[in-house]
């Protein structure tokens, strides 16, 4: 899209597209009164006056660190248009490494120490910052060609303040070129370092070390195998090259040379003891780093250069957005201070007071590939951002998935084998729910639409647009002739399976509704809110039966027994709370999070109930007393939704380390 073509923003008019993702889009702007180019890089979401202030910090983080060394991409402003951010950053010409350098080709050994040098005197500023700021997706992407073929590393966007607040277990990056320690939730300079050390390797041979291609596989690869030899696969390059090449890349980030610095100065040196022994060839009098003529070394990338501006080409491992802006905060991952957002390439969360820079493009979270490894289960690794709703087909085959990518996608409950796509929502989808008899699936939006579409193939068959504002939860009637849909517009709409209409609204609650769920017989509703009550009401008329205010702070998920006797709900106090279905009796307390639980869910039988949470757990736990059976641990992010399978065998959990994981009730910590 290039929607905002024409438009100015600060004392810069936008004048062409250059790239866009699901965060932002990037354009070439002029500056109106002196005519100077620039790149004009837009957040396509816009924030309260809260988060705008800590952006803006961070904003200035970043202009600090570019205005204080050469080598990095400058930023030159920043403002907010009606609370929709916009960075005005350096306009690199000549692309980026990756596309002067398409993936296959070898580099000239003179020209990668060249770009070594440049490079790691970048990283070298940045690590000796106070706090020391790390980059966290070092990669030939992020490196960009400058005016006068200088090397200008980019995306710094993305990096991580090393302060007390940085989340420990925060990792980011793409995968191909993550050290081993990042797949384990830490992070140091050194990371950096090995990266570049990936980097260094793929110049060297025209391939990375390790192919990956996928998460686990890299994971696996980068933990565990070492690389394999440089100089059988380029006999002309000298050993000691090597051998520095294979320090970068040691497993042990305390193996690695003392800094960035000293990695540049030992390959610098194992250059020059390989060309001293040898006649200089003409080709090796060119100044490190730059073309004879830069002009036409920038010409020439141009020409083929496929983005324009300091973008993220993709790489091994998926690419990641968010949904496109949307009119208001919905979902809690939103309203709960976990605001995720992308400039420079660059997600901002807030985390408990401290901001950190999380990597975004090309990620997915690991902080222990080998319990991943060790669970017999399915992963199903299909979308590009965190995961929101899972909903298996009533015969237990297919599941269908949905979240922040703005798709719903449908796949075998077996072997993860992917069906079909259903492509209909504009923004990120909240929920998911089959028909009883499997024909037809609902999905709720941040659009502020439901769409129900044909369970086989993914046709469209109608559109409810009876919410004001964002729909977070939907749900059929047992007979699956009626539809009950709850949103941001703190109200419950109730309307027919079969074309959408009305039948009546539910206006009991006072702020956003996040749950609803019919009782077994069809004949009454639950719905949980914001307002920390969960509402129980009539299905025929929205006549208010009674509330239950057992909980502290904001309910998030409610749900009936089988039988119908009983109802569990889930909230911001780290509580489940089970009760009694007809008078709101509490019958006991789960308190075995210890942070947001997002979901709860029965067993088909009704024996058990398992809950899912912002500590990253599944736990499945006795419905008639709340004794603990296990914890399942497989997810390295929150989960945010669970599901039991209709034989009540398996268990479907979603996350916001963007997999669905099925696994057999039973496995636990």
């Amino acid at each position: 899209m290039a929607g905002h073509l024409g438009r100015q923003l600060g004392r810069y008019r936008l004048i062409r597209l250059l790239g866009e993702g699901g965060f932002a889009e990037v354009y070439l702007g002029k500056h109106v009164i002196l005519g100077t180019q620039a790149a004009v890089k837009l957040l396509k979401n816009r924030l309260d006056p809260n988060d705008l202030a800590a952006f803006r910090r961070e904003a200035q983080l970043m202009a600090r660190l570019s205005e204080g060394h050469p080598q990095i991409l400058r930023v030159l402003d920043y403002d907010d248009e009606r609370g929709q951010p916009f960075l005005v950053l350096e306009y690199a010409p000549g692309g980026t490494l990756r596309q002067r350098h398409p993936p296959g080709t070898r580099v000239p050994l003179e020209t990668v120490v060249g770009y070594v040098q440049q490079v790691a005197a970048a990283l070298q500023h940045a690590h000796e910052q106070e706090p020391p700021v790390l980059h966290r997706d070092i990669k030939p992407e992020n490196m960009l060609v400058g005016r006068q073929g200088e090397i200008l590393l980019g995306d710094f966007g993305i990096a991580t303040l090393v302060t007390q607040y940085a989340h420990p277990r925060a990792v980011g990056g793409t995968a191909a070129y993550m050290a081993p320690e990042a797949f384990r939730g830490e992070v140091h300079r050194a990371s950096d370092q090995y990266a570049l050390g990936v980097v260094i390797y793929e110049w060297l041979c025209g391939q990375r070390p390790f192919p990956g291609p996928d998460l686990v596989a890299y994971g696996y690869q980068h933990v565990h195998q070492r690389p394999p030899s440089l100089r059988e696969q380029v006999p002309e390059l000298p050993a000691g090259v090597e051998e520095v090449v294979q320090r970068a890349l040691a497993k042990d980030w305390r193996e690695r040379y003392g800094s960035v610095k000293e990695l540049a100065e030992a390959l610098e040196q194992a250059w020059h003891a390989a060309t001293s022994a040898r006649p200089a060839r003409e080709e090796e009098e060119r100044p490190l780093g730059k073309a004879s003529h830069p002009e036409e070394a920038t010409a020439a990338v141009e020409q083929t250069a496929v983005l324009e501006a300091p973008q993220a080409v993709p790489s091994a491992g998926p690419s990641l957005s968010l949904p496109a802006e949307g009119p208001r905060p919905t979902r809690h991952r939103l309203s709960r201070r976990r605001v995720l957002l992308l400039v420079s390439g660059a997600g901002v969360m807030v985390l408990g007071g401290g901001m950190t820079w999380l990597a975004l493009a090309q990620r997915r979270l690991v902080s222990s590939l080998l319990d991943r490894l060790y669970y017999g289960r399915t992963t199903y690794y299909g979308h590009t951002e965190a995961v929101l709703a899972v909903a298996w087909s009533p015969d237990g085959r297919r599941i269908a998935s949905a979240g922040w990518d703005a798709t719903v996608q449908v796949w075998d409950a077996a072997d993860g084998g992917h069906v079909f796509t259903y492509r209909g929502h504009t923004e990120a989808v909240l929920a998911v729910a089959w028909s009883p008899d499997g024909r037809r699936i609902a999905s709720a939006g941040w659009d502020a639409t439901v769409q129900v579409w044909d369970a086989a193939d993914g046709g469209h068959v109608f559109t409810y647009r009876g919410h004001t504002e964002a729909v977070l939860a939907v749900a059929w009637s047992p007979d699956g002739r009626r539809i009950a849909s709850a949103s941001d517009d703190k109200t419950v709409q109730v309307w027919d399976a079969a074309d959408g209409g009305r039948v009546f609204t539910y206006h009991g609650h006072t702020a956003i509704v996040w749950e609803v769920a019919w009782s077994p017989d069809g004949r009454r509703i639950a719905s949980a809110s914001d307002d920390k009550t969960v509402q129980v009401w009539d299905a025929a008329d929205g006549g208010h039966v009674f509330t239950y205010h057992g909980h502290t702070n904001a309910v998030n998920a409610v749900a009936w027994s089988p039988d119908g006797r009983r109802i569990a709900s889930a909230s911001d106090d780290k509580t489940v709370q089970v009760w009694d279905a007809a008078d709101g009796g509490r019958v006991f307390t789960y308190h075995g999070h210890t942070a947001i639980v997002w979901e709860v869910a029965w067993s088909p039988d009704g024996r058990r109930i398992a809950s899912a949470s912002d500590d990253k757990t599944v736990q499945v736990w006795d419905a008639a007393d709340g004794g603990h059976v296990f914890t399942y641990h497989g997810h390295t992010n929150a989960v945010s939704a669970v599901a039991w399978s209709p034989d009540g065998r398996r268990i479907a959990s979603a996350s916001d380390d963007e997999t669905v994981q099925v696994w057999q009730v039973g496995e636990g910590s």
